[in-house]
Order: structure tokens, then C-alpha cells, then sequence
């Protein structure tokens, strides 16, 4: 059924890819690289970078702040449903 795994390894593999993830970071920039946020696999913000110009204009930085760190969290949300993916692409899971 699971090819050469039995479900209690297939769980540890996947227990052990997802902690993986957790610990990836993705880091987005916008502006142009004037804002870089960066999250973990968890979704956590978990730097920002910010260049000194923008610190006079609020409603930019804010707008820079919003996009880098949404597109960071695109990144993450992506390559966790691509591990899924890879992880039981390979399974007959019984849909014929």
C-alpha cells in the first residue's frame, strides 16, 4: 500500500520534514530593496531590514512593510504545500 514504508515511518518522515520547514526562512524585499522582511516556517516575522531613507515617510514604509512581508509569507505558504505535495505525491492513497 505505503511501497516499502510502513505508516510509522512515513509519520517520522514527515514529522521530521515539517520541523525542517519550521526552521526554513524566507525573505522577501520591496521598494526596489529598500524593505526586506524575512519569516520562518512558521510564519513568524523574524527580521526586517528597513533603509534609512524611508524612515521620513511613514505611509511608504508602512506600504513597503506590508508587501515584503505578505510576499515573505507567500514563499513560506508555498514551499510548505510543495513539501506536502512531494511527500504524498507518490502515494496511491486509494483514488483510482
Amino acid at each position: 500500500m505505503f511501497g516499502n514504508l510502513d505508516l510509522n515511518e512515513m509519520m517520522k518522515k514527515l514529522q521530521e520534514s515539517m520541523a525542517e520547514a519550521d526552521n526554513k526562512t524566507y525573505t522577501a524585499k520591496s521598494g526596489g530593496g529598500l524593505v526586506e522582511a524575512t519569516v520562518n516556517g512558521k510564519f513568524e516575522v523574524v527580521d526586517i531590514k528597513i533603509d534609512d531613507s524611508l524612515l521620513e515617510d511613514k505611509e511608504s514604509l508602512q506600504i513597503l512593510l506590508m508587501s515584503a512581508i505578505n510576499d515573505a509569507i507567500k514563499m513560506a505558504v508555498e514551499d510548505k504545500k510543495n513539501q506536502a505535495m512531494n511527500m504524498f505525491g507518490g502515494l496511491n492513497l486509494g483514488n483510482n
